[in-house]
């Protein structure tokens, strides 16, 4: 039998172990974000808490339909504040970032589908009103009853080593249509992809796979 003394020696290491692990796991395989806002509704619902899954993006294996979570390629975002006064809570939540568990605030991040890969060509829209990628309509599932695939016409070719995305609630989307004047033209360097969006965690009532898909045939 283990006496109580040799547990609570034990004890620091443990908690360096674990925050080892939480940290390998951060950096090679999953980590959580929060979602603030209703542009990739119905699919994410605002303040759902999704799992992202690192591990494909080591060798940038991204697919069209993906939905990805990526920092701010070119200042699409009002730069981020942290409205807390509490010192004990700032701690907190620094040791939230740290174990992977809370996104840095200091790198701000956005959520999108993958509509097109590099060497597409992607086109809004034909006269049904679809958008169309290397000329083949697609049919798009996911997009938030009401919405159209655009409100605006754009006509498209995916660099090297970039993607165009877009929100599933399109009239409350600001992606890649509104940002073509931005040094990358609206679209997200692979370099800034952290990962592919595969569950909602939280609340439990929102808790789902999400799937991949394609979204050409």
């Amino acid at each position: 039998m283990r006496r109580k003394g040799s547990i609570f020696r034990e004890l620091p290491f443990l908690v360096v172990v674990a925050l080892v692990v939480s940290l390998l796991v951060k950096t090679f395989l999953v980590q959580f974000f929060y979602i603030p806002s209703g542009s990739m509704e119905n699919t994410l619902q605002i303040q759902d808490r999704v799992a992202v899954n690192r591990l494909p993006f080591l060798s940038n294996n991204i697919s069209r339909g993906d939905v990805v979570v990526f920092r701010d390629p070119a200042n699409w975002l009002p730069e981020a504040s942290d409205s807390s006064s509490s010192p004990i809570i700032a701690k907190i939540k620094t040791g939230l970032v740290a174990v992977g568990i809370l996104p840095n605030p200091a790198k701000q991040y956005l959520v999108k589908r993958v509509i097109g890969v590099a060497g597409d060509h992607v086109v809004c829209c034909t006269k049904d009103g679809l958008l169309t990628v290397n000329e083949t309509p697609i049919t798009e599932p996911y997009i938030y009853a009401g919405n159209v695939p655009s409100d605006m016409n754009f006509d498209v070719t995916v660099p090297k080593d970039k993607i165009w995305v877009m929100g599933d609630h399109r009239g409350a989307s600001a992606d890649s249509r509104y940002h073509q004047d931005d040094i990358n033209k609206g679209m997200i360097p692979l370099s800034r992809v952290t990962g592919r969006v595969f569950a909602v965690i939280w609340p439990i009532k929102n808790a789902a796979y999400i799937p991949q898909i394609d979204v050409v045939k």
